[in-house]
């Protein structure tokens, strides 16, 4: 997929918005910006960040074009002024972020962006829009993943995906989140990933018998070879006829690896457990036995509960669209003001009468707070980005909205991570991203920091994102000035 021009990738009022920095004389004050969600999909314990990497491609193309200044002019929104100032446009700001495959919580900034407001504003749209879809996915996955207990997954949703991008980068995502492989052979291209298939029933039905057809494959594809055995009979017929085809190799002398079956159909536990006796039966232990057909987390947890047969499974809809939560839900909030003259950030705070939906204020990072003792995560700290916690120092952590709970941990039982790296430094990029199977077993490394009962399916333990005393102070002390007025 070629790169695109993405500049105009955006919701228009971000660009009227602009126009009137632009007019007011107020283009260049530095604002900072973060991005975050509020709440974890899927009613998960966690999420897993991805899509950075096209963020950074993203920003990196960050200008306006002949063409997107005249279809501009042609709106008949924006005054020539700022229009002719747009030809100079490009980012000169910093660009702070979680690295891809981190396992990260709600409220916590994933993306910091530092910049004059012209184009921290500009950037917000594109930023959620990739941001939010590739962590569903890749959060999406690591559930799939889990509940597979070791087996491999394999993405299999082009088909079903919403457009060849989603299908594309979702599938990266989904990479990023554990899978063994894809389908899509364009990912495979595009981010060097492994891609997986077999064949479909329109093989089989193509030729004039079912053993034909497997006869056929197996010729092409002798180290690959996974038959479809639900296109007529599964018992009666695809599998006698797959153990068939199976002698015949074995017969010939052709090295019998990474071969099996697929079920696409029909009570995969009862066909499994039966397919797998037939196999074993014919000498033939080590053959996989594969499954798709609609499958999500919760089916291959039942399955697996079932004893069901199964070692690999393809996961097409319900991974490549995150059909049971379709929306991240992140958002990306201006959190403070810079003076220029002074470097001093006046810190800025959303309110709500929701009390999630109020924001942390100031130029802000993230630490991560590990047990010394078991490695596992202990909590998340947002604070001020020149905070520092030395681990032979106390440690209070503060509960962002509950504001009587507090949490000290002792001097030498933890140690601390800063999560969020430099992306962007005054417009220049100083962060290489890492190739996608090195990202997916960062992830796999992350998700064992987390205690067991954080990764639960169902009703996980919520992993605590606090606040540091410093920034929990400057927090109430804002709710109180505008209480007072």
């Amino acid at each position: 997929m070629d790169k695109r021009h993405f500049t105009l990738l955006t919701d228009l009022y971000e660009l009227t918005m602009m126009q009137g920095y632009h007019e007011i004389k107020d283009a260049n004050r530095t604002v900072v910006f973060d991005a975050f969600y509020r709440v974890n999909p899927h009613g998960n314990g966690f999420a897993v960040a991805a899509g950075l990497d096209q963020v950074i491609e993203y920003v990196k193309g960050l200008t306006f074009n002949e063409e997107d200044i005249e279809y501009l002019r042609s709106t008949h929104i924006f005054n020539d002024e700022f229009i002719d100032s747009l030809r100079d446009f490009r980012f000169t700001g910093d660009i702070y972020a979680i690295p891809e495959g981190s396992v990260v919580f709600p409220r916590e900034p994933l993306v910091k962006v530092i910049a004059p407001i012209m184009q921290a504003q500009l950037m917000e749209t594109a930023i959620l829009n990739i941001i939010n879809h590739q962590s569903l996915i890749a959060t999406k996955t690591a559930r799939i993943v889990h509940a597979a207990q070791g087996d491999g997954i394999m993405e299999f949703g082009l088909r079903r995906a919403q457009g060849p991008d989603a299908g594309t980068y979702g599938a990266r995502a989904a990479m990023i989140g554990g899978c063994v492989g894809t389908s899509n052979v364009l990912t495979g291209q595009l981010f060097d990933v492994p891609v997986k298939g077999t064949h479909a029933h329109s093989w089989i039905m193509s030729f004039p018998d079912e053993l034909t057809a497997f006869r056929n494959y197996a010729k092409m594809y002798p180290n690959a070879c996974i038959l479809l055995v639900d296109t007529y009979d599964t018992l009666e017929s695809g599998v006698p006829n797959a153990i068939q085809v199976f002698r015949e190799m074995r017969e010939q002398g052709i090295p019998l690896k990474g071969y099996g079956i697929r079920l696409d159909s029909g009570d995969l536990a009862y066909l499994s457990k039966k397919a797998r006796k037939m196999l074993d039966e014919a000498g033939f232990p080590d053959a996989i036995i594969s499954a798709s057909n609609d499958l999500d987390e919760y089916l291959i947890n039942s399955l697996k509960m079932q004893g069901a047969a199964i070692t690999s499974w393809g996961v097409g809809t319900n991974l490549i669209t995150s059909k049971d939560c379709p929306s991240f839900g992140g958002v990306y909030k201006l959190a403070g003001v810079r003076d220029d003259e002074t470097g001093q950030w006046t810190p800025k705070i959303k309110l709500s009468e929701n009390t999630e939906k109020v924001t942390n204020p100031g130029n802000k990072t993230v630490q991560r707070i590990y047990d010394k003792f078991t490695g596992k995560i202990v909590a998340d700290l947002i604070c001020f980005a020149d905070e520092t916690f030395p681990d032979t120092e106390p440690l209070t952590l503060f509960d962002p909205q509950e504001t009587w709970k507090k949490t000290r941990l002792a001097p030498g039982t933890y140690t601390t991570r800063e999560m969020l790296v430099p992306v962007f430094k005054n417009g220049e990029c100083v962060y290489e991203s890492p190739k996608v199977m090195d990202i997916r077993e960062y992830c796999r490394r992350e998700q064992e920091t987390l205690w067991d009962e954080s990764r639960r399916l169902v009703n996980p333990q919520e992993v605590h994102v606090d606040l540091s005393r410093k920034l929990w102070e400057c927090k109430r002390d804002l709710l109180a000035e505008f209480h007072k007025e």
